[in-house]
C-alpha cells in the first residue's frame, strides 16, 4: 500500500511540474470561466459508451473461457474493475476475477487472462487509431512505432509460449514465488487462446469504437473552450498517442505523463492551443475518462461487496 501511494505521488509531481511549465493557475481559472460545460457532460456520455462497449468484449471472453455467470453479476463486476484504473497498466482489474470466485466460485485462473488480454486489445486499438492519426496529420511517429513494436513483441510471446514459461519459471524460482509459478502457467495457456487472431480480432474491433468514443470526447472538451479548435483526427492521435504512452510508462493511470504529454502535444502541435487552456483541456478530459471511471468503480465495487457479504451470510446459515 505504501509503495502504491508512492508512485501516485511521484506522479502527481511529475504532473504538477509539468503543467506549472505551461499555464498559471489564474489562466487555468479564466479558461474554465468560459468554457462550454455541455461538452464536458457529453464527453462524460461519451466516456460511459466506452464502458458499455468493453462490456460486451468482456461478455464475449467470458463465453470463450466457458464462464456462464447472470450478466446483471457480470456488469456489476465489470465496473467494479474500473475503480483500479489508476494501477500500474490496469493490472488492477484482476479484483474482476476475485469478485467472480466469491460471488459465483469461477476460479481465477480461468478469468484472470481475460483482463490481460483486455490490456492486449485496447492497446491495438489505441495503436490503430493513433497509426490513423500520424497517417492524416504527419505527426512525429516515433511513439506509435515503439509502441507497435511493444505490442508485437508481446504477441509473439504468446504465440510462442516456450521463451515466456522459462521466464515464468526464472522469476518464480525464489521459493516464496514459487505457489505462483502453476497459476501463472494456466494464466498463459488461457491468455495465448484470447490473444489468438479470430477472437483478438474480434476484441479489437470492438475496442476500436470504444476508445474513438472518448476521441472524440476529448475533441469536444477543446473545442468548447472560447476560441479553441482541435480537429478530431488530430485529437485522436494525441489522445490515443498519450494514453498509450502512460500506459506503457507503468505508472498508476498513467498519471503524471499522460497529463504532460497530453498538454505539450495541444500546446506545441498543428492545434497551437494556449498554454492555460491546454492545461485545463487536459484537466477536463482525464476528470471525463479515468477519474469518472473510477468513481463509478468505486461505487460498483460497493454494490459487489455487498453481494459477496449476502452470499457469505447465507452459507453461514
Amino acid at each position: 500500500m505504501a509503495r502504491r501511494w508512492l508512485w501516485l505521488v511521484i506522479a502527481a509531481v511529475i504532473g504538477v511540474a509539468a503543467f506549472s511549465m505551461l499555464g498559471d493557475l489564474r489562466g487555468i481559472g479564466d479558461r474554465l470561466g468560459g468554457f462550454a460545460w455541455p461538452a464536458f457532460a457529453a464527453a462524460c456520455a461519451l466516456a460511459l459508451t466506452n464502458y458499455i462497449l468493453r462490456f460486451f468484449r468482456w461478455q464475449m471472453y467470458l463465453r470463450r473461457q466457458e464462464v456462464s455467470v447472470p450478466a446483471t453479476s457480470s456488469g456489476i463486476v465489470f465496473m467494479a474493475g474500473l475503480s483500479l484504473s489508476i494501477t500500474p497498466a490496469k493490472l488492477g482489474e484482476l479484483v474482476k476475477s476475485y469478485l467472480l470466485r466469491e460471488m459465483h466460485g469461477v476460479p481465477a485462473p480461468k478469468t484472470a487472462p481475460i483482463v490481460v488480454a483486455e490490456r492486449v486489445s485496447d492497446l491495438i486499438a489505441l495503436l490503430s487509431l493513433a497509426v490513423v492519426g500520424v497517417a492524416l496529420y504527419g505527426v512525429d511517429a516515433r511513439l506509435v512505432i515503439a509502441a507497435g513494436a511493444l505490442i508485437g513483441a508481446g504477441l509473439v510471446m504468446l504465440a510462442w509460449q516456450r521463451p515466456t514459461r522459462w521466464l515464468i519459471d526464472l522469476v518464480t524460482s525464489p521459493a516464496r514465488l514459487r505457489r505462483m509459478r502453476v497459476p501463472l502457467h494456466e494464466t498463459l495457456v488461457g491468455l495465448s487462446s484470447l490473444c489468438r487472431p479470430w477472437p483478438l480480432l474480434l476484441a479489437t474491433l470492438i475496442a476500436v469504437p470504444a476508445w474513438g468514443c472518448e476521441c472524440i470526447g476529448f475533441a469536444l472538451i477543446c473545442d468548447a473552450f472560447p476560441g479553441a479548435h482541435v480537429e478530431l483526427g488530430l485529437a485522436t492521435v494525441i489522445y490515443a498517442g498519450t494514453t498509450i504512452a502512460g500506459a506503457l510508462s507503468f505508472l498508476p493511470g498513467g498519471l503524471g505523463v499522460t497529463e504532460g504529454a497530453m498538454t505539450l502535444a495541444l500546446v506545441r502541435g498543428s492545434s497551437k492551443l494556449d498554454p492555460s487552456t491546454a492545461v485545463a483541456a487536459t484537466l477536463l478530459t482525464r476528470l471525463a475518462t479515468l477519474w469518472f471511471a473510477v468513481l463509478l468503480g468505486v461505487v460498483f465495487l460497493a454494490i459487489a461487496r455487498r453481494r459477496i457479504a449476502r452470499i457469505k451470510g447465507r452459507s453461514e446459515t
